[in-house]
């Protein structure tokens, strides 16, 4: 079985390098500074999605001003704001590549901003997959999820999609995937459940009982 994995907030703790990244940008680009939740919010989208989202008719320079300003921050945090992986991601990991399945990423950061994290935490060609939101559609469109599937020949009934907000889990329903979705992330547990997740877990140890490992 394919088990494809959100990032941020599913994986890796690093809600909290992401709102002060997105805090700094807006401050910088000489907006004002959005709210923690407003930036909770929108993760699990693109960047210049998530900009959209909290400044709605952003003209075009400072769009591409807080997205430059945003990538400067979110790498220059690495060591005042680390962004380790949740305290059972590693287990559950491996337990599933002991278990003969593939493991894949589905995430909306860039591309750069993946292959940051990665090589902090050296997981640098840990997974079998990975797609980032620079790359394709930003969630919750599927087509992240399809080019996965396809990169590593399974269905959508042989995969299950893994993560913390309703994008992750839309994205899944409308690939025809299976979801779990987790409630110590971005997202509460109401916006979760109204996507209909196969079970919502508070860590990812769990999904490991429940007969898909």
């Amino acid at each position: 079985m394919l088990f494809i994995f959100d990032w941020d907030g599913t994986l890796c703790n690093s809600l909290d390098r992401i709102v002060a990244s997105a805090q700094r940008s807006a401050i910088d680009t000489g907006l004002s500074e959005p709210s923690t939740e407003s930036v909770r919010s929108i993760v699990g989208l693109g960047l210049f999605e998530a900009i959209d989202q909290m400044f709605p008719n952003l003209p075009a320079a400072d769009r591409e001003l807080m997205v430059s300003r945003y990538k400067y921050h979110f790498a220059s945090l690495g060591q005042e704001i680390p962004s380790p992986l949740y305290d059972d991601a590693l287990h559950t990991l491996e337990t599933l590549r002991a278990g003969d399945h593939q493991i894949a990423v589905a995430t909306g950061k860039s591309r750069m901003g993946l292959d940051l994290v990665l090589k902090e935490i050296d997981l640098v060609g840990y997974f079998d997959a990975t797609r980032c939101a620079d790359e394709t559609r930003s969630k919750p469109h599927p087509l992240m999820l399809q080019e996965i599937l396809t990169e590593l020949d399974y269905s959508a009934a042989d995969a299950l999609m893994i993560g913390d907000t309703e994008f992750d889990l839309e994205m899944a329903n409308a690939a025809g995937m299976k979801s779990i979705g987790v409630t110590y992330g971005a997202h509460g547990v109401a916006r979760l459940r109204k996507c209909n997740p196969e079970i919502l877990v508070d860590d990812l140890r769990s999904i490991l009982e429940f007969g898909f490992s």
